[in-house]
């Protein structure tokens, strides 16, 4: 079954548009990352899923739900974590904790205590008194302690250290065990490869590749460094081959998945000495539709 989908929609501003008919699936039990720059419409898609903006245009759902109609009834099995958490001045971060996960139904006290002790909060401090890393450890806290269906999560490791990363993703790998869904928007590429099942690219408000990372995989370039008895020639003229860099004892250069047989075979001829082959990153992913703009 689908935790949510977004069919068609389209989000304007004025003359902005800020999506321009975006579609996704998430299914349950699958984590699913949503990337793109600052500016791409990645909290402008969450907004619409939390029904916080209606689209213009298209259909978003959530269990099935009309996400800008049933809203109410979509909170109470959702739990969302932005990429910068206001809190109560005043509350404590245990009282902020509590008071989320009083509005998502029930939740389970023992991990409750786990995850502050895993997060190393101090939840008897005011929340005027949290640095922005700690605010994040509270929603994160209230997020995984709650029992729901899926989790939104909007940046949510900004202002993390990486011993926090670590938890943060240890807790996203039990929820997907549990068989929860996860929509999580990320800059962190690293992050993004150890978790995801599926990805999905976002650039200027639209959708431009959406796949797991093996079949992303396949769209990009493998990168080659070759040590050889000779130097190798004719690279140059193949088919699928580019950015070669010449060194002196060898070269690297990039590779189409469907070339690399020929290319390697090649490159044989020259006598190989050593030989690595690197599969591409989703950053190598990422950059390659953001090229241009950077």
């Amino acid at each position: 079954m689908l935790s949510l989908e977004v069919n068609n929609v389209k989000k304007r501003f004025g003359k902005v548009e800020a999506l321009k008919g975006v579609n996704l699936r998430v299914n349950e039990g699958e984590v699913f990352a949503y990337i793109g720059p600052n500016g791409a419409g990645k909290s402008t898609t969450i907004r619409v899923l939390l029904g916080i903006l209606q689209a213009n245009e298209g259909e978003a759902k959530v269990f099935g739900l009309d996400a800008w109609r049933d809203s109410v009834e979509i909170h109470r099995r959702i739990a969302y974590v932005p990429g910068d958490v206001n809190l109560w001045p005043n509350l404590t971060g245990g009282e902020v904790i509590d008071l989320f996960v009083s509005l998502r139904g029930s939740h389970d006290k023992a991990r409750r205590q786990r995850l502050i002790k895993d997060f190393n909060l101090d939840p008897s401090k005011k929340c005027r008194t949290y640095s922005k890393g700690n605010r994040q450890k509270v929603a994160l806290i209230a997020a995984f302690a709650s029992e729901v269906d899926l989790y939104i999560l909007d940046e949510p490791t900004s202002g993390l250290d990486p011993l926090m990363e670590q938890v943060f993703q240890e807790c996203v790998l039990e929820q997907k065990r549990k068989g929860k869904g996860v929509f999580l928007s990320s800059h962190i590429l690293s992050e993004v490869e150890r978790l995801c099942d599926r990805v999905a690219i976002i650039r200027e408000g639209e959708v431009v590749e959406t796949g797991t990372l093996t079949e992303l995989r396949h769209l990009t370039r493998y990168n080659i460094k070759v040590i050889s008895e000779r130097p190798i020639e004719g690279l140059e003229r193949m088919e699928g081959i580019s950015d070669i860099v010449r060194h002196e004892d060898g070269l690297a250069f990039h590779v189409e998945r469907a070339q690399m047989g020929e290319a390697i075979a090649h490159i044989s001829g020259f006598g190989i000495v050593s030989l690595q082959s690197a599969p591409p990153t989703l950053e190598d992913l990422f950059m390659k539709h953001y090229k241009e703009e950077v």
